[in-house]
């Protein structure tokens, strides 16, 4: 499990990196003005949750950059989608070196919407350890719309 997180934490160090460093060349400045940085990103929503500050706004560098690597994600979704096959009287085949790296494409921005909400691999791994068992619980009790219940959901602390 442990070599499985240091990899987990090798790629959100790595898009830190990415990241980074297209904010520098693209001249991709915050709301202060400053050219942007994954730091200044991360420290903000972790101000937001850890104190009683008023919260991330819609007006915050957080916000936008949520919206905007939401929407990559989306559009990479989009992409995968493209490569599946419905016809099912057709005789294509599916381009699965090609469904990977959108795949992957997808990984880049939903680590990026991590790292912009706060996120670290080891609160991502928190995260998802809990969720998994509140996943299983809900199998466990036959889940459906009609005994959906998101408290659940409150009880994971991350």
């Amino acid at each position: 499990m442990a070599e499985s997180q240091d990899m987990l934490e090798r790629l959100f160090a790595m898009q830190t990196e990415l990241n980074d460093r297209i904010f520098i060349k693209k001249d991709i400045r915050g709301r202060d003005g400053e050219t942007l940085k994954m730091e200044g990103l991360i420290n903000e929503a972790r101000a937001a949750t850890e104190s009683s500050a008023e919260g991330v706004g819609p007006n915050t560098d957080v916000n936008h950059w949520l919206n905007n690597y939401l929407t990559a994600l989306d559009d990479e979704s989009r992409e995968l989608r493209e490569e599946l096959l419905w016809k099912w009287w057709s005789k294509d085949k599916l381009d699965m070196q090609n469904i990977r790296v959108e795949i992957v494409d997808q990984l880049h921005f939903w680590v990026s919407l991590a790292l912009t909400a706060g996120m670290d691999a080891n609160m991502v791994f928190k995260a998802y350890m809990q969720k998994n068992a509140i996943n299983h619980q809900r199998q466990e009790n036959d889940y459906s719309k009609h005994n959906k219940n998101e408290a659940d959901n409150l009880a994971i602390k991350v």
